[in-house]
């Protein structure tokens, strides 16, 4: 075992008379991949601020390898009064890094450095963040929800960038998907304090609940050891006084531990309130579009959506996908092309935009609206504090006013804000963010229970995955299409991950290691996950090209088509271009990765 680059030991940390870290620890050693997760509220990002020495522990040591270079992503980025994104980047740049390091993140990240970081949107923050953390090439990188505000495209090209360093990495996040493809060991922070395994993400959920049910039978053996030397107590006391002395003193232990043990925290019971069934169609929407500055946002899309139907919407940001949801749903009139509405729809819509809430609003007030202690859930009348406690809000948090809460709170509150009202029809727009991953668990099963229709937007691949019908991307030029299944099986379809217009075709360009000269290229030691993806998927995606191809190969040998069915003998020959093109396309891309790959293995 390498001897490790940061080591927390015995940390301990008290806020306002609570406990919050008793004992804590968490170490990573070079090349190792932690993850550290827990519920809201538990600690994770006041411990990696103090394994960055942003924080100062009550107790314990913080240990970093002399000479090691560490970079710490937190979840709301400090820009200080820096002009432009290129100088936060390269304020954040080593004694001998190149300025080229800063240039090259930024323009992968769809960044060119002028930007105002004061006029930064969010997933633009974020991005101009992982580059200050990235550029420097750090041997530490401590990442704090680093998926946070980020498209899907960005997330899968930070995944790619991070599985080819060698970087040791401590990452929090509430994306599943994106912990259980990078990390190899799991670090649980519970009630104060630490477990570890050396085993990733994939697995912590069963490891998990096998601590939880253990700790509960060691609970029950407790009571019942309890019981047994208080019935001695009352009706086997002897004479040997200096044995009862001992024996009563064990019992006053036992009920301590008993008095002091935490249970683990309780989950959200996250339930919407639903309304009479909507008509068996809900949503037809027929050759709309629109445009902004003459740019085609949205151009000739159609769909039908049918009660019961769960629709995912997928996209990079400024895509479009919030335009799109609200054309389909009736908020935005499209330009070109009709939507029309079902029967009977009553529909409840969850913004992303949680910076829209009165931060000076509490949040008693936030869900009663301001009048009296009551909550109408469903159409029936419940305490506010009752409701509240669903949604894993303590009593005393009534008068908390909004801008106290952390995002995970926020979200929590938003949701309890939409589920109060009956509908039919869910519009969710980035529902996962900030949620741990035991509230994620249960909205799942929410949105999986909802007798209504689900329309869903998100950049978490594992929600999307378990939970939609049918995925709708965009294909570029305002160009839309709605593929069967989930957010993998839309990859599977289209033998290619998404990408930003503007970047389909650049590609990083070539750069040299600050310290060892090499180029960036050979420095990748392994393929990324998207590219394990496509070589796995692509020989399927093949094969049904070309049986698609000879079925109308078929067709065109038939000498009786041209003369008794011109137009359809065009289609058929259209058709056939069409996917002779793609197939040509599928086999050159499966043939550059699997030359990566034997490269690869040569050189590994």
């Amino acid at each position: 075992m390498p001897p490790p680059l940061l080591q927390l030991k015995d940390i301990s940390l008290t806020f306002g008379g609570t406990p919050l870290l008793s004992g804590a620890e968490l170490s990573v050693s070079t090349g190792e991949r932690v993850c550290l997760v827990g519920r809201n509220g538990s600690g994770k990002s006041t411990l990696l601020r103090i394994a960055a020495g942003a924080v100062s522990p009550d107790r314990g040591s913080v240990f970093v390898q002399p000479g090691a270079v560490l970079r710490y992503l937190a979840q709301e980025p400090d820009f200080g009064d820096t002009p432009t994104v290129l100088a936060y980047v390269e304020a954040g740049l080593g004694p001998n890094d190149g300025p080229h390091l800063a240039r090259q993140l930024l323009e992968q990240l769809g960044l060119d450095g002028t930007e105002d970081p004061s006029r930064l949107s969010g997933g633009e923050a974020r991005r101009a963040a992982l580059a200050r953390a990235l550029a420097p090439q750090p041997d530490i990188l401590l990442l704090d929800e680093p998926t946070n505000h980020l498209d899907l495209t960005t997330i899968e090209w930070l995944e790619r960038e991070l599985d080819g360093r060698r970087a040791a990495l401590i990452i929090i996040s509430h994306d599943r998907r994106f912990l259980s493809n990078l990390s190899r060991t799991t670090v649980w922070l519970d009630r104060g304090t630490t477990r570890r395994v050396e085993r990733g993400f994939a697995d912590f959920e069963d490891w998990r609940d096998e601590v939880l049910a253990e700790e509960e039978r060691n609970q029950h053996k407790l009571d019942r050891k309890i019981v047994a030397e208080e019935h001695w107590l009352r009706y086997g006391v002897s004479g040997r006084r200096k044995r009862n002395v001992k024996r009563l003193g064990d019992l006053h232990a036992l009920r301590e531990a008993r008095r002091t043990h935490r249970g683990p925290a309780g989950s959200a019971n996250i339930e919407a309130s639903e309304a009479e069934k909507s008509g068996a169609l809900v949503i037809e929407a027929k050759a709309i579009g629109k445009a902004y500055e003459g740019r085609p946002i949205i151009e000739n899309f159609s769909t039908r959506i049918m009660r019961g139907d769960r629709i995912g919407i997928v996209g990079p940001n400024g895509s479009g996908k919030t335009t799109l949801i609200q054309m389909i749903t009736g908020g935005l009139e499209p330009d070109t092309g009709t939507v029309k509405l079902g029967a009977n729809l009553q529909m409840a819509a969850l913004d992303q935009h949680r910076d829209s809430l009165d931060p000076t609003t509490t949040v008693a007030n936030a869900l009663t609206g301001g009048s009296g202690e009551t909550v109408m859930v469903g159409g029936q009348a419940r305490h506010v504090i009752g409701y509240m406690k669903d949604f894993l809000f303590m009593p005393e948090q009534a008068r908390t006013p909004l801008g106290k809460l952390s995002g995970g709170e926020r979200g929590r509150l938003m949701l309890a804000q939409v589920l109060a009202r009956p509908s039919n029809v869910l519009v969710l727009d980035e529902p996962t963010n900030d949620l741990d991953l035991e509230t994620l668990d249960v909205l799942e099963t929410m949105v999986g229970d909802y007798a209504g229709t689900v329309l869903l937007i998100s950049h978490d691949r594992d929600f999307l995955d378990r939970l939609v019908g049918s995925v709708i991307v965009p294909e570029g030029g305002g160009h839309w299409v709605e593929y069967a299944g989930g957010y993998t099986d839309m990859l599977a379809q289209r033998g290619a991950d998404l990408a930003r217009e503007q970047r389909k075709s650049a590609p990083a360009k070539e750069s040299k290691d600050a310290k060892s000269g090499a180029p960036a290229a050979a420095r990748k030691r392994k393929l990324g996950f998207n590219e394990k993806h496509l070589l796995a998927t692509l020989p399927k995606v093949i094969a049904d090209l070309h049986a698609d191809a000879v079925v109308l190969q078929k067709r065109l040998d038939d000498p009786n088509l041209y003369e008794q069915d011109r137009p359809g003998f065009e289609q058929v020959l259209k058709s056939l271009g069409e996917v002779q093109e793609k197939l040509d396309e599928a086999e050159g891309r499966w043939l550059e990765l699997e030359i990566l790959r034997e490269e690869v293995g040569a050189s590994g």
